[in-house]
């Protein structure tokens, strides 16, 4: 193996060669309170050139190691989301970690160890690649789940994860192994080819496998029933590494159930279409129904990406090119809904500090009427309401599904938007008519760029030089898989 013949794996090296990088500047500099906010921009700038990078590939799909890592379309689509997810949060938690006294040098090379993991879970292309993503993936983010260690909420909020995700895991190596044992091989293209086979069609110990795979990637995703871990940690855990969670873990996890599943069992499409149709059901549900109660946003945000799990996992379903299109749209613009609304939630601060309740919002239209607004449009587009881009981000996974004849999740899908639309106008109909709190100190600089950003995108997206570039790319990435 030569230099030359690494070179589509540049952007995982350039990230993991600056996380051990920074890691060694951030051990012999002087420690100081806030001393990892200089290598958390130095973090920024090799995710960003790992973007670069990425968009230069070249569009055919190259494997390397024996066929365990692909790079693909589909990879470099999904890449290229986890990227932008991680830089955002890490920008949106240098102002916060600073208040606090926690910008630790620690943090940025968590989070790009973290998004080492994601790229490898993107890219994997057997058992064993895909547990080693995950598992790099997953260690870093129990560390900072609890990156506040003086804080009980946040040392429980990454316990909590440990724990599950620890059981989560071992469920994943045990469907892993049945894979192996019934295969002969952990290589997807292998399993495959002898999943499409008429002597693999009735055993039961593929099919125990497949399900025991599909049980520990969906607790990554937080899928219902698998979705315990995320109310309690998107509270506990920093509101930074809160926003980091719902945006770039997410997206790797499903796209590594869609390896899983179009990837490594085409030939069983009834068998995991079914526990497919089940999630997606189950999450849209009971994200819809459980946020109506809650009175933290950072709750409601930990529901509300429970059910639009369940809405993503409506493309997947469908098991077509038409599906993947509209996953990888709907994660593409969930990203950018969802980094938006976290910037409002680290800006709802007063003098005594950091405040997460949906009622502190009342008033806020009188004291800050950009906040506000800027809260609405993600509102409204995280419901759903044409032509905002969430409205688009779900069409096309409901015409997916439509197209399939899947009538029943698309009608429940609806159903559930219709539900979800209560909590979010409530959102809205506190900011503007319920009398004034005390407001909220200035939006700081960082805050304020992503919520512009989100916001532009959210309204322009049906604009062809906004969405187009997106759409057209999703439906390139889709044909990576044979249907």
């Amino acid at each position: 193996m030569t230099l030359a013949s690494l070179s589509p794996l540049w952007p995982e090296l350039i990230v993991a060669g600056a996380a051990m990088l920074l890691l060694m500047v951030g051990v012999f500099r002087p420690e100081t309170d806030n001393d990892g906010e200089a290598v958390g921009w130095l973090a920024i700038l090799a995710l960003i050139g790992a973007g670069v990078v990425i968009i230069q590939q070249p569009t055919a799909s190259q494997t390397l190691f024996d066929n365990a890592f692909v790079i693909d379309g589909f990879g470099r689509f999904m890449k290229l989301l986890v990227l932008a997810g991680s830089a955002v949060a890490l920008l949106l938690a240098f102002d916060d970690f600073r208040d606090h006294k926690h910008m630790k040098f620690e943090y940025p090379v968590l989070i790009l160890l973290a998004t080492v993991g994601m790229m490898m879970m993107v890219s994997a292309s057997d058992l064993i690649s895909l547990y080693l993503g995950l598992e790099l993936q997953s260690l870093a983010l129990y560390v900072v789940a609890a990156f506040r260690r003086d804080d009980v909420r946040s040392s429980e909020a990454g316990l909590k994860y440990f724990v599950l995700g620890a059981l989560s895991s071992g469920m994943l190596l045990y469907g892993a192994s049945l894979v192996y044992g019934f295969t002969g091989s952990t290589s997807f293209p292998v399993i495959a080819g002898i999943a499409k086979s008429s002597v693999a069609a009735g055993n039961i110990g593929l099919i125990f496998g497949l399900v025991f795979l599909m049980v520990g990637i969906a607790f990554k995703i937080s899928a219902v029933p698998f979705h315990m871990w995320t109310p309690d940690v998107y509270e506990g855990a920093p509101t930074p590494v809160t926003a980091f969670f719902a945006a770039a873990p997410k997206i790797a996890a499903m796209a590594l159930l869609c390896r899983v599943t179009l990837g490594a069992f085409p030939g069983f499409t009834a068998q995991w279409q079914q526990i497919i149709v089940f999630l997606s059901l189950a999450s849209m549900l009971l994200g819809a129904f459980a946020a109506i109660g809650q009175t933290s946003i950072k709750r409601l945000m930990a529901y509300s990406s429970i059910a639009n799990v369940g809405f993503a996992l409506v493309g997947l379903s469908a098991h077509s090119a038409e599906g993947t299109q509209g996953v990888l749209i709907f994660m593409g613009v969930y990203l950018v809904m969802t980094l938006g609304v976290f910037a409002c939630i680290l800006s709802m601060r007063r003098q005594g500090g950091a405040v997460d309740t949906i009622d502190d919002l009342a008033g806020l239209s009188k004291h800050n009427l950009p906040m506000a607004m800027t809260l609405l449009v993600l509102m409204f587009s995280l419901a759903g309401i044409p032509p905002l881009a969430g409205f688009f981000s779900k069409w096309y996974v409901f015409l997916a599904a439509v197209n399939a004849n899947l009538w029943l999740l698309a009608v429940v899908g609806v159903l559930a938007s219709v539900v979800g639309a209560y909590y979010y106008l409530r959102i809205v109909k506190i900011m503007f008519f319920d009398d004034a709190a005390e407001p909220f100190l200035p939006v700081r600089a960082k805050a304020l760029a992503v919520m512009a950003v989100s916001v532009v995108f959210v309204l322009f997206f049906v604009l062809p030089f906004i969405g187009g570039p997106i759409v057209e790319a999703a439906t390139a990435a889709a044909k990576t898989f044979r249907y």
